[in-house]
């Protein structure tokens, strides 16, 4: 298969970089490389959802904040508070990604960050842990919202399904890192009455260092060369889409794609001043851009499918895995605090390398296919592991083979999602939207992710101890909205999406 010419759905016309795929990256290591780091910020994300389901069934933990460890509508709010600031942050940041670039919105995420990590170890009443939690979730929220938007604007169009898939990727790695952390610290002075703080601090307070790595290193990242265009610095843009193009400044391509970006931006300036004349306030004109995402029927439209996309994935329950897997699995009768901890260990690695097909191959395959594929894969493990729970949902003791069958099938679950909707979600926004408005399109459709994941994150507890095995038949519920939804937004992608 030779370069690929790709109809850029963000607004590039036949440009060829090269080939898509394993190939494609392997061909763009600095490109590569830049799209990994920023992942940073997945990882955070990640870790700091995976570390507090360990953390919840630590004895030490359950010991210093009973009232945690007993009341589920407590409990709800302490893993959901992290999404509600998470909310909040995805909605801020869009006029701050705009106003700053993207490149410093991520490094004043990671000060904010690590002001809520420290609270958070540092813990020692309840008050302070949900204060932690949420400035925390301030910083997630901007993360995952300004992250795959940097990565979307840096990569050339046969290679952005895969790299802003790496945003996923980074999630993952921070899942995987938190639950076999988790695993190793809770023999921290031992796993009953004597167990040390430290087996819940640590864990914790580790995040402050990928926090600080990322922070650091966004001193080095290069500006978006849209950011830079829409801040008439046409010579600086071009500099940087050469040097992360690794091709001179006149090759044609790099000519066409800055003709481009500046025509977009353009584009995108005249317009706001014909349909807002005499409005100069910074603070008056991205209101009107948020305004125009809810009015205008072309881009209402959009704002629809990306939200939509959002809501579905977390209502098809991943994070209800995500956050309380150790209760799951003790649920279905895989007792011990070891135990669950390693079934739980098993989803963190399943959900990393089912990750890496989609960024191999989402822009060959593209994003529909996946969708598809992902959904009927999810729908099925969810109806199995739901009927099996049902059948044996009172004799878990005696029939520990249909527990581990059930582990299985969350385990397919994983996998399924990983490489489906756990990458697509991400990158559909940042490319259905056109420039002008795409920082604010993106920050509302994250901030839909985020507050899905809020609710998601409250009602599981109670669902998981009141309906049971009906908490599985919920989120199967939601499978069949799907295939309208994906019939809806082929028309603002490319073929090759």
């Amino acid at each position: 298969m030779g370069a690929v010419g790709v109809s850029d759905p963000a607004g590039d016309s036949e440009l060829s970089y090269g080939k898509s795929g394993f190939k494609g990256l392997v061909a763009e290591p600095y490109l590569f490389f830049l799209a990994c780091f920023a992942s940073i910020g997945g990882v955070l994300f990640g870790y700091d959802q995976g570390v507090i389901s360990g953390v919840l069934v630590m004895s030490d933990f359950a010991k210093q904040f009973p009232t945690l460890s007993t009341d589920d509508t407590l409990q709800g709010w302490m893993v959901s508070v992290l999404t509600l600031g998470a909310m909040f942050g995805a909605l801020a940041n869009g006029p701050i990604a705009d106003a700053f670039s993207r490149r410093w919105s991520i490094l004043l995420a990671n000060v904010i960050f690590q002001i809520g990590s420290i609270i958070q170890a540092a813990s020692i009443n309840i008050p302070m842990i949900f204060i932690g939690r949420f400035i925390a979730g301030l910083a997630i929220g901007q993360l995952s919202m300004v992250v795959p938007l940097y990565i979307s604007e840096l990569a050339p169009p046969n290679l952005r399904g895969g790299l802003t898939a790496l945003q996923q990727l980074g999630i993952t790695v921070g899942i995987m890192v938190a639950f076999w952390l988790n695993y190793g610290t809770q023999y921290i002075g031992g796993t009953g009455d004597g167990q040390s703080p430290a087996a819940w601090r640590f864990p914790l307070a580790l995040q402050c260092l990928f926090s600080l790595v990322l922070g650091v290193g966004t001193f080095y990242l290069p500006y978006s060369p849209r950011w830079l265009m829409m801040k008439d610095r046409e010579e600086e843009a071009l500099s940087t889409l050469s040097r992360i193009r690794r091709v001179p400044q006149n090759d044609h391509r790099v000519q066409t794609e800055i003709l481009e970006i500046k025509a977009s931006a353009l584009f995108d300036r005249e317009t706001i001043a014909a349909t807002y004349p005499g409005i100069t306030s910074p603070v008056r004109l991205s209101f009107e851009s948020y305004k125009s995402l809810f009015v205008l029927p072309h881009l209402n439209r959009r704002l629809v499918i990306a939200c939509l996309l959002q809501l579905i994935q977390q209502f098809t329950g991943i994070n209800a895995i995500i956050y309380y897997a150790p209760q799951i699995f003790e649920n279905i009768g895989l007792t011990g605090s070891s135990v669950n901890l390693l079934a739980t260990g098993v989803v963190g690695i399943i959900n990393f390398f089912s990750t890496i097909p989609a960024i191999l191959f989402l822009d060959y395959f593209g994003r529909k296919s996946l969708l598809l594929v992902g959904a009927v894969g999810m729908g099925v493990c969810q109806f199995i592991v739901g009927t099996i729970y049902a059948v044996y949902k009172d004799s878990w003791g005696s029939h520990t083979d249909a527990g581990w069958a059930t582990a299985v099938f969350i385990w397919m679950y994983i996998s399924c999602f990983a490489f489906s909707i756990g990458c697509v979600n991400w990158i559909i926004p940042s490319e259905i939207f056109p420039p002008g408005v795409r920082a604010q399109a993106v920050g509302i459709a994250i901030g839909v992710n985020w507050l899905s994941n809020f609710i998601v994150a409250l009602i599981t507890p109670r669902m998981l101890n009141s309906i049971e095995f009906g908490t599985f038949y919920f989120f199967l519920g939601i499978y069949p909205f799907s295939p309208p939804l994906l019939s809806l937004y082929p028309i603002y992608l490319s073929k090759q999406t």
